[in-house]
């Protein structure tokens, strides 16, 4: 009989012994067949028999799953099991002794089997009859599957402890133990999540600030957590100290927090709708400009309220249907599902070398990017000084930015994207910085005023910046229309098929496990229901006070159509991995602003957008951690509770992260490293909502339309054209990127697609395993040094030197 706590967490089958039954025959022990286990089936061995009584007990308390995987033919079609009975060497003896277990449900007395030859060896022998012999056992024996007696005594407790055949400090590959949903969450997860959280944050905010690009770092964070708890369990086993092993629903619980510690600092609008709001953006965006009114600094205080205010309201509005989106309605969730095999993978028994490799990778990749950006800081002594201004391909092409800066940050960010996106992005550098702004530059005087500075938005400026706006909103209008259509019809589609429900829709034995999981610790819905109007009700009373522009009945129509938006952004993120928060964030943006007016339409409209995001990101996020605990057996509960103890460090952490790069670095200078470019664009979609197309220098219109058409296109040629053609149709939303922020990030990111190609040309085994170790190690070393960057700058200690280039001639 199964018992639940020795079931793998991989959702495999656990270990079960069976009795013999009143029409099957105990099993001559030599003559017993011989099984070749496939790779992920249960190791056979040697144990007691049961009694009656002990089988009757187990098999009266067993779940719909346990009783299923007893007698496999009871829920499951024929060729669902005879699928299942090859991928785990399933004979007819072994089946028809789990079907008799069954039958001891409504058995009083246990009749002698009578002696019967044993059946000959089944298709699941060794290859050429003779591999993988089983060893005699004791006569008398039944066929069983393996189950490690561990008593009551203290060897008991240890193999409780530490797994089946698992080494203190290793993780426990081989236990079938599910822990329950206290065991789960751990003072050293919260730690571990507490760095990993702090670490990606100051990565994630620097990404914001110099590019805006947000690359999904879910995977890398998966395994900086293995890495430091498996360091953590090692350490204590060393000293000789009793430690709890680790297990793939802890990891993915560690995952979950930090995740949701750092995703505050892209959804919370840092380098966005937030940063929009101060003084030298208003600036930047004109201060002649109509409608262009109201400025609030940051402040640490206001930040971390508003925050707390507007983050918590998303992780419950989507609780309740938690269960429709991943189990009912079965959404791939990409990226969960990526981050759930890493994590399946961490934990199996085969990769404990693959591990160990890539720890190994991590950890070296981690120090040579550390110690890099240190040797780098000494020679960036000034303006355009150090590596990071290295002409490489020429003074001309530095320029217009064309040069690789040697950041390794991008580099990593590289190795992680796909190659479309980061050719797509050196198109747009080419298409932006190698042809149309000298070329606009040129029709300076004629176009626009030659008094103006490059940095008005009357001038240069402005069509970099409504242009990149243009083919941005091109590409999510298209997105959003395409991802509701989708979201609408699958949801029909779905209707349909549980009111016609068939015999094809019956579910196999590893799903049947992970929904019983899934749902075993649910959260009572009035309580995620209660939680959601109270949580409102406090953003509607405090937003208000800190944003006097931002009416409370605006507050109300957010509130009230956010778990709408929310279950359409889940939703959708579900079947494509897109999430589409920043889109809904410009609808409310634009609707706000142009609904509110000149006077406080900027402000409200950005505050607006920020509620909005913000609910519908979060939302997304838990769904897809939700689709990584499903995959990994964790309990939905504990993911709950380090989704909601992880975004309470994200509000506190980000803001404070936010202020050490706001006071040692010139964020928003246009000219620097540090552009924040989205700050600015959020601030002129919010003009252009308030003032419509009079806010656009001569001849933007015009540019802007074409750009818009052209993202449209583009996308439809990307889903209509055959595959072998659509594939290569550049994605106009990384196409936009560079057109503010320069071609320098993208040629980095292209040299590591180049590093990922020539890898998997070379050793394509390796570089599979590698590849996320070796960005990971890339972009944490460098976001490291950032923190005593950061630290010198506040100090006021520079580098000791200028390294600069200067042409000859």
């Amino acid at each position: 009989m199964v018992h639940k706590d020795e079931v793998d967490a991989s959702g495999s089958r656990g270990h079960v012994a069976f009795a013999p039954s009143d029409d099957e025959p105990e099993l001559d022990a030599h003559r017993r067949p011989r099984m070749r286990r496939a790779s992920n089936a249960p190791q056979w061995d040697e144990v007691r028999a049961p009694s009656r009584d002990e089988m009757r007990a187990s098999v009266k308390k067993a779940s719909l799953f346990e009783r299923t995987l007893l007698c496999m033919n009871i829920n499951i079609r024929k060729s669902q099991y005879e699928s299942y009975k090859v991928q785990h060497c399933i004979d007819e003896n072994q089946h028809t002794l789990m079907c008799q277990v069954v039958k001891l449900l409504h058995q009083d007395e246990r009749p002698t089997p009578s002696p019967k030859p044993s059946s000959p060896p089944t298709e699941c022998d060794g290859e050429g009859g003779g591999s993988n012999p089983r060893p005699p056992s004791r006569p008398g024996l039944p066929m069983a599957l393996h189950q490690r007696d561990t008593g009551d005594g203290d060897k008991g407790k240890k193999a409780a402890l530490y797994g089946d055949d698992a080494e203190p400090g290793a993780p426990s590959h081989a236990t079938g133990h599910v822990p329950p949903w206290r065991e789960q969450l751990t003072v050293r997860g919260l730690l571990v999540s507490a760095a990993v959280g702090t670490m990606y944050s100051v990565i994630v905010m620097k990404l914001n600030l110099t590019t805006g690009l947000n690359p999904t770092l879910n995977v890398s964070a998966a395994l900086i957590s293995f890495v430091m708890l498996r360091g953590w369990t090692q350490a204590l086993a060393r000293l000789g100290l009793a430690v709890r092993p680790l297990t793939r629903q802890e990891n993915t619980v560690v995952q979950t927090c930090a995740v949701a510690c750092y995703s505050i600092g892209s959804a919370g609008g840092f380098g966005s709708y937030l940063l929009g709001l101060n003084k030298k953006t208003y600036e930047l965006a004109g201060t002649d400009m109509e409608g262009n009114v109201g400025t609030k600094e940051p402040g640490l205080g206001w930040m971390i309220g508003f925050l707390l205010a507007v983050s918590f309201v998303g992780i419950l509005a989507l609780v309740p249907l938690r269960k429709i989106l991943v189990i009912d309605y079965k959404l791939t969730y990409p990226s969960g599902t990526a981050t759930a095999v890493l994590i399946n993978g961490f934990h199996a028994p085969q990769a404990d070398e693959v591990a160990k490799m890539q720890v190994n990778g991590f950890t070296k990749y981690f120090a040579i990017s550390f110690v890099w950006s240190f040797f780098q800081w000494f020679y960036s002594g000034g303006d355009n000084c150090g590596f990071s201004q290295f002409p490489t391909l020429g003074l001309r092409a530095w320029k217009q930015s064309f040069f690789f800066d040697f950041n390794l940050t991008y580099v990593g960010a590289g190795m992680i994207c796909p190659h479309l996106i980061n050719i797509s992005l050196l198109l747009g550098s080419i298409l932006s910085w190698g042809i149309m702004w000298p070329l606009i530059a040129d029709l300076k005087g004629n176009w626009y005023s030659a008094d103006l500075p490059e940095s008005s938005m009357k001038s240069l400026q402005g069509y970099k910046a409504f242009i990149c706006i243009a083919l941005i909103l091109g590409d999510g209008v298209y997105n959003f229309g395409k991802v509701m259509l989708k979201t609408i019809w699958s949801i029909l589609d779905k209707s349909k098929q549980k009111n016609a429900k068939k015999e094809e829709d019956i579910l196999a034995l590893d799903d049947l496990h992970r929904n019983e999981v899934f749902t075993r610790d649910s959260l009572p819905n009035w309580i995620a229901i209660l939680g959601y109007f109270a949580l409102s009700v406090a953003a509607v009373i405090t937003i208000p006070l800190i944003f006097p522009e931002m009416k409370w009945y605006y507050a109300i129509i957010a509130y009230t159509l956010a778990p709408a938006l929310g279950f359409s952004n889940a939703y959708g993120s579900g079947l494509t991995d897109i999430n589409m928060a920043y889109n809904y964030g410009k609808v409310a943006l634009l609707i706000l602003a142009s609904t509110v007016g000149k006077e406080h339409g900027v402000i409200a409209g950005m505050v607006g957008c920020g509620m909005v995001k913000c609910m519908t990101s979060i939302s997304a996020d838990l769904m897809q951690d939700f689709k990584t605990g499903h995959l990994t057996l964790t309990s939905p509960r504990s993911m709950l509770i380090a989704q909601i103890v992880g975004t309470a460090m994200g509000c506190v952490i980000s803001p404070l992260t936010f202020f050490v790069f706001y006071n040692a670095f010139d964020i928003g200078n246009q000219n620097g490293p540090w552009k924040a470019p989205y700050a600015l664009i959020y601030r002129n979609v919010a003009i252009l909502g308030v003032q419509g197309s009079s806010a656009l220098p001569l001849h933007c219109l015009q540019l802007c339309y074409g750009f818009f058409a052209f993202a449209l296109v583009a996308n439809l040629m990307r889903d209509f054209l055959p595959r072998k053609y659509g594939k290569w149709i550049p994605l106009p939303m990384a196409m936009g990127f560079p057109f503010l922020v320069g071609a320098s990030f993208a040629i980095d990111m292209c040299v590591g697609s180049l590093i990922v190609y020539i890898w998997h040309k070379i050793d394509r085994s390796k570089a599979v395993h590698m590849v996320p170790a070796v960005a990971s190690g890339f972009i944490c070393g460098d976001g490291l040094w950032i923190f005593p960057a950061s630290l010198l700058a506040l100090a006021k200690i520079t580098p000791p030197m200028c390294m600069a280039f200067d042409p000859t001639y």
